[in-house]
């Protein structure tokens, strides 16, 4: 009877471990998916347009959307247009901060040119003795840096299981310990709450 239930338990988790990331990974999709069909107007749904649901017709008109603006902004008549658009925004009080931090943010991220996370490192956060990851995004400001003790470096200490929140801290450079795994690894590491380690990677130049 002990062996019965023992393989039992055996079979029943390792049954789990194959269908649970699959079955939240289906979910998600389908959550993103009905969302995005639900933020289209009514005239452009597909049960009005074609009499009949087609799922994921939300996200076909997205990304058409997303292509065709940034194929008018690539153009000179497109930057014009943005120019003005972003002129407008600047002008209106409360939308104005919002708007210009969320594209700064954005710009950095996105930008073909540059990467937000530089390197993966490891502080002593929140208190001495207690370690994390987090990432290389720059240096302070000159302004910054000139009320600062020693050379520091901007670090950001990414939340578990939710990566977009988190903490920005100015360390010292002498403070942080610069890994060589690789910003993704680090990445799944921090989201899995420590139980995927990452590989060894080739250290990036910053």
């Amino acid at each position: 009877m002990q062996i019965v239930r023992s393989h039992f338990k055996r079979y029943l988790l390792a049954g789990l471990l194959l269908w649970t990331p699959i079955a939240i990974t289906i979910w998600v999709i389908t959550w993103v998916f009905d969302a995005l069909d639900n933020v289209l107007p009514v005239a452009l749904r597909s049960e009005v347009l074609f009499g009949v649901h087609v799922p994921g017709f939300g996200v076909l008109v997205v990304v058409l959307f997303i292509l065709i603006t940034g194929f008018l902004a690539a153009n000179l008549i497109g930057q014009k247009l943005v120019e003005v658009w972003e002129g407008v925004m600047r002008r209106i009080p409360l939308v104005r901060s919002i708007y210009s931090s969320v594209k700064q943010v954005s710009d950095t991220i996105l930008s073909p040119n540059g990467q937000a996370f530089r390197q993966a490192v490891l502080v002593q956060y929140p208190r001495q003795g207690s370690w994390t990851i987090g990432f290389l995004t720059g240096t302070p400001s000159a302004e910054v840096a000139a009320h600062l003790p020693a050379d520091c470096v901007s670090i950001y200490v990414p939340t578990t299981p939710n990566p977009t929140s988190g903490f920005f801290l100015m360390m010292p450079r002498a403070e942080v310990v610069e890994l060589s795994i690789g910003v993704d690894a680090a990445l799944k590491y921090v989201v899995s709450m420590g139980t995927v380690p990452p590989l060894p990677a080739a250290r990036p130049k910053v």
